[in-house]
């Protein structure tokens, strides 16, 4: 420990500043160093942490039900890219005049993309009808990975990448067991 007085002209002959680091410690904390380096390297730290904390955003796919299906697997597609990429995926379908009268048409193509984004994302609750609008929200499945078996086959007998079989820990619904809640 060293006076203020003191730690302030040692800091003086070395040209750099007397920084107090961990004020509410008993007594203070201070350093000897350069106070623009420091604030320097304090703001990269802080970006660096906000880089990581990046939340899943979320992402819109619209389509219509007579879509084609072609069309609808470059949709599907583009919900994969955001899945992989740790997005929230919303999957609307926009019914438009007499279409309305077909709900099950909806309810069908919500299946199918259930059904083709089945290993890569995760259902997030039930799909919603709320007026000529009816959604689904898909989340990227979790990140953790079990490994069930080494070796060149796996246990179906199926080749693997690395000879490793994996197996996702939290398994999507099945999208046979899609229920659509209605909210006016």
């Amino acid at each position: 420990m060293v006076a203020t007085d003191k730690a302030l002209q040692m800091a003086n002959e070395k040209g750099l500043d007397l920084v107090e680091v961990a004020p509410t410690a008993v007594p203070p904390v201070c350093k000897i160093l350069d106070y623009g380096k420091y604030r320097y390297e304090q703001t990269k730290k802080e970006k660096k942490v906000r880089l990581g904390q990046r939340s899943g955003l979320l992402k819109e796919i619209r389509v219509r039900p007579q879509v084609k299906d072609h069309d609808l697997g470059i949709k599907i597609n583009l919900a994969k890219k955001f899945i992989l990429d740790g997005d929230k995926v919303k999957v609307l379908v926009v019914f438009r005049g007499r279409q309305m009268v077909h709900p099950e048409l909806g309810i069908r193509l919500l299946q199918k993309v259930a059904a083709d984004l089945k290993g890569v994302g995760q259902l997030d609750g039930q799909p919603i009808h709320e007026g000529r609008i009816m959604s689904l929200i898909l989340s990227p499945v979790s990140a953790k990975q079990v490994p069930v078996k080494e070796g060149k086959e796996a246990k179906d007998g199926k080749e693997t990448k690395e000879g490793k079989e994996v197996k996702a820990a939290k398994e999507p619904k099945d999208a046979k067991e899609i229920k659509v809640k209605e909210t006016v």
